[in-house]
């Protein structure tokens, strides 16, 4: 079990980045996601494997005037 932004997410061997950010359906343009603390940078979302246990923080960028 993985946690995606503080709740319980399953977890599947060799997940990636883009794979949690597909089944959340979160739009990866204008996000930035951390994984247990560090920065994950878009470019490594395809390859970017977690682990059990690890901590992912997805945060959505929004504009308002």
């Amino acid at each position: 079990m993985i946690q995606v932004n503080n709740n319980p997410f399953p977890y599947d061997e060799n997940m990636t980045i883009s794979d949690i950010l597909k089944k959340k359906k979160y739009m990866d343009h204008m996000i930035i996601v951390r994984i247990n603390g560090n920065h994950v940078r878009p470019e490594e979302y395809n390859n970017k494997v977690v682990n059990d246990g690890d901590d992912v923080k997805v945060i959505h960028l929004f504009g308002g005037g």
